[in-house]
């Protein structure tokens, strides 16, 4: 078992680059599954997560070289329909189900459940997938999918903008007979990526106002090369951190259209950004003002960034309300928050002006967070990789040396995380027990 000690306390200075977003390329490297012909990914992160993908891969047949941060791919063929001996449940597992009836007309994947931030429903995939022809059954913990001949254009209106959810509905439609429309389609950046990759490839694919997307099937599917999109997601990690710890970082890479609203958030707050060609500078005016975040699906403020952001809130002045709307058990990790000396209270309340489908249930799905307040050291658990970074963001403004296990979770997210953090002057290192 492996554990971070960190040293908190002092100021993070420097330069960091990003790495691609593991969102993406998980994504655009399963894509490759729907041709026969070689797929090249640029810019792929090295950590857990792109190595179970990998495993998805060569499990049903595929070859993969790496050259650097360049992944190399091919399915001339389906070897194996059955994605169940894994190394590790993932839900990315369940993306290869449309691929795999596309191309062999049945597909086999372990039932994944939830997490520690709330279930992550499979049946928005299997709903929209069997609207489209296809049929599962529940082999004790498997899904079996078959389809007869091609899956069929349909009209999905999804539940919610399910960033899973829309990229099952694209994988399918491609190659489908006839027309698909997704309704309440997830817009992100990942998205946009992956639509881009599959018109590289021969689809007809529009995005169209309002969260529609509409897909005409096309009989095959071509080779490509694409590049991954510097993560966004870890931009304002280091963000947060170079804030909280009154500290400049320069976060090479950091595109300013996938950060606007972060960036409002960090300006309302009181800190400092300057957007440069190459990447965007992050620094402290010293002394930050309390202010309300609420996260929503993209463009609003991700559900990813509130993680690290409440950390800097416990270093604001006043008092700062968070609602999250996107996973109902978000905010679990500000009990570790409070045991280091923050004070943060969560609620069942809506403390927001969204509409919010956790309205009136059980969820303590927002939170007040006063500050200023003195963090100190303590052993931390890392929960899940957003909020094991906000925990490791914990650590670098607290007092004293905080002991982090857990850390596979972060090794599944970020690539060279702690050596990215020794370079902007974090005392963090990692040990074997």
């Amino acid at each position: 078992m492996e554990s971070f000690l960190i040293t908190g306390g002092k100021p993070l200075r420097g330069e960091v680059e990003l790495s691609g977003t593991k969102n993406s390329a998980s994504k655009l490297l399963l894509t490759s599954l729907l041709t026969e012909e070689e797929v090249v990914v640029a810019n792929t992160p090295k950590q857990n997560e792109t190595a179970i993908t990998q495993e998805i891969l060569e499990t049903v047949g595929a070859t993969v070289s790496w050259n650097d941060h360049v992944v190399t791919t091919r399915t001339s063929s389906i070897a194996s329909t059955e994605v169940t001996k894994l190394s590790r449940k993932n839900r990315l597992s369940v993306l290869a189900i449309a691929p795999l009836l596309h191309r062999a007309g049945e597909a086999t994947v372990p039932i994944v459940g939830g997490d520690k931030i709330g279930p992550r429903p499979v049946n928005f995939h299997t709903d929209a997938l069997e609207q489209m022809g296809a049929k599962f059954e529940a082999r004790g913990d498997a899904y079996r999918a078959t389809v007869d001949g091609r899956l069929r254009g349909a009209l999905i209106e999804l539940p919610y903008p399910s960033v899973g959810a829309t990229e099952t509905c694209l994988f399918a439609g491609v190659l489908a007979e006839g027309r698909t429309v997704i309704r309440n389609a997830a817009v992100e950046p990942e998205i946009f990526e992956l639509v881009k990759m599959l018109q590289k490839m021969g689809a007809i694919v529009e995005v169209r106002a309002n969260r529609v997307i509409e897909i005409v099937g096309v009989d095959k599917l071509y080779g490509c090369s694409v590049r991954v999109i510097p993560d966004a997601l870890e931009a304002a990690s280091y963000a947060c951190a170079a804030l909280a710890t009154r500290g400049e970082v320069f976060v090479r890479g950091a595109q300013h259209e996938y950060m606007i609203t972060f960036l409002n958030a960090v300006r309302r707050l009181g800190g400092i950004y300057e957007v440069q060609d190459d990447g965007i500078l992050f620094r402290s005016n010293g002394k930050y003002r309390s202010v309300d975040v609420e996260t929503d699906t993209y463009p609003g403020f991700r559900t990813d960034w509130m993680q690290p952001f409440v950390v800097l809130l416990t270093q604001a002045t006043g008092v700062s309300r968070v609602h999250e709307t996107v996973y109902e058990d978000r905010l679990g990790f500000t009990k570790t928050l409070n045991e280091m000396g923050a004070k943060i209270e969560r609620s069942y309340k809506c403390l927001g002006e969204l509409p919010c489908r956790f309205k009136d249930k059980n969820h303590m799905h927002s939170a007040i967070v006063s500050g200023v307040t003195k963090l100190s050291a303590t052993d931390i658990t890392v929960p899940d990789i957003r909020a094991g970074l906000a925990l490791v963001l914990a650590a670098l403004v607290a007092e004293g040396t905080s002991i982090l296990t857990g850390i596979e979770h972060l090794d599944r997210g970020y690539e060279r995380l702690e050596e990215k953090l020794r370079g902007i002057g974090a005392d963090i290192q990692r040990r074997s027990s």
